[in-house]
């Protein structure tokens, strides 16, 4: 296990700098109304302020929502980069209001002197704020709030380098808790079985060999893994990297969960379940109801599964067979032979014994759309049997997913259905999540594999 120490809480890190940079973005437009009250220049003084107020909230709000990038992890990246890019996005901003208003023909009713202060205190407000921000971040980070721990594997100037930025950057929250130089098959195999946030190989991409059977060999991980080659030598050009203490890093598999994205997704799942268990409230008493005159035992079948970076949690679901049928001994592939009631066969085949896995979802252990959940046993079995099979618990698992729609539900086969899934992690996004529950909607009645 790795060590200990005091961590913040990510999702919430990404809404506080929004909110901050919003409530910014409308303060330095009130203080340049102020000035422009201020100014002796004989220019009108705009008394009807309401045109005003609209375009600052309009202009904060923008910048929420077209400036993504500005919101991702800058953990150990170059501040001046950092703030160039801010204020690149606030300049876009202005830019996008300009062109409305030039579009609409309501540019005269705006004072260009408050509209150029506006622009300039937005920018440098925004910095200013960015710097305090970091700077605190930094400083709990060197206090041993919100570590991150990771393992270096490699030798030479790549792995040396590395290692010498991270002891002069405490300041970054990165924390080696394991330096391996050529490690055997056996050292990688312990390597997977600790708790580490994240496995960074210092290796030039000349040993693909060596690349090859360290990442084979880290296949039970669900930690990110990341490749810092020697890049004097190589260039690479539209791939996946991340700017780790100045050091780009190509990200070979990391979970796209992470800052902003992590705050939608969990909005996602907390307002839709919690709203779906409100609606189905009736027809979920009713199956509990339906349950209990069936057979005798618990409403709840309880089950073990394996989710997010490979923990275990108790899953949910309306029990559908008589007690002490699901005793016998653990074999894939034999969900036509359960014994199930008669009112068992109802709810499993219309999959309305899945409902109560929205519990598990307003708890946390699930999501709405993910890889579906396996048991242990199945876990530890398809992880050397089914190449990439752990990469599915970089993200939560799901009640639906992009394999269930697609037909890869029940006894069908295990490769299809993790490609479905690692597909599903690569292309995620909001508008991706809610499209795989329409289609379920859809196809819930219609699947021949629900069992």
């Amino acid at each position: 296990m790795r060590p200990q120490s005091l961590r913040l809480s990510s999702p919430i890190m990404p809404f506080i700098i929004r909110m901050m940079d919003m409530m910014t973005i409308w303060l330095s437009g009130l203080l340049a109304l102020e000035v422009r009250a201020q100014t002796d220049l004989n220019l009108p003084i705009p008394w009807d302020l309401k045109g005003y107020y609209s375009l600052i909230a309009v202009g904060g709000l923008l910048f929420l929502f077209f400036s993504n990038e500005v919101y991702r992890s800058w953990r150990g990246a170059a501040v001046p980069f950092m703030l160039a890019r801010v204020t690149g996005s606030w300049l876009m901003v202005v830019g996008l209001l300009l062109l409305w208003l030039f579009i609409t023909k309501a540019s005269e009713d705006y004072s260009r002197l408050w509209f150029g202060l506006w622009s300039a205190l937005g920018a440098s407000l925004l910095c200013c704020e960015r710097l305090l921000a970091y700077s605190v971040l930094r400083h709990l980070r060197l206090r041993g709030f919100n570590l991150k721990h990771v393992a270096l594997i490699g030798e030479g100037q790549a792995a040396e380098q590395l290692e010498n930025r991270l002891h002069q950057a405490g300041w970054s929250g990165y924390q080696i808790a394991e330096r391996l130089n050529q490690p055997l098959d056996a050292e990688l195999e312990a390597l997977s079985a600790r708790g580490l946030d994240e496995i960074w190989l210092a290796l030039p991409l000349s040993e693909a060999k060596e690349i090859h059977r360290i990442l084979k060999g880290l296949r039970h991980t669900s930690a990110s893994i990341r490749l810092s080659p020697d890049w004097l030598t190589f260039r690479l050009i539209n791939h996946g990297v991340s700017d780790i203490l100045g050091i780009p890093m190509l990200d070979l598999s990391t979970s796209p969960m992470e800052g902003l994205n992590r705050i939608v997704k969990l909005l996602e799942d907390r307002i839709l379940s919690l709203l779906i268990l409100i609606l189905l409230s009736p027809l979920m008493v009713i199956l509990a109801i339906g349950v209990k005159l069936s057979s005798k035992g618990p409403i709840f079948y309880r089950q073990e599964r394996v989710g997010l970076n490979n923990r275990s949690f108790v899953m949910l679901k309306f029990r559908s067979m008589p007690m002490g049928t699901d005793s016998d001994r653990l074999e894939w592939g034999r969900a036509t032979q359960k014994v199930t009631t008669r009112f068992g066969r109802f709810i499993r085949k219309t999959s309305l014994d899945e409902l109560p896995q929205f519990i598990n979802v307003l708890k946390g252990d699930m999501s709405i759309v993910g890889p579906r959940p396996e048991r242990p046993q199945f876990v530890e079995q398809f992880k050397d049997e089914i190449p990439d099979y752990m990469r599915k618990h970089l993200v939560k698992a799901g009640i639906t997913g992009w394999a269930q729609i697609n037909g890869w539900r029940g006894d069908t086969d295990l490769q299809a259905r993790i490609e479905h899934d690692l597909y599903y992690i690569e292309h995620w996004s909001l508008l991706f999540d809610l499209k795989i529950i329409v289609l379920t909607l859809f196809r819930i009645f219609q699947d021949p594999n629900a069992r």
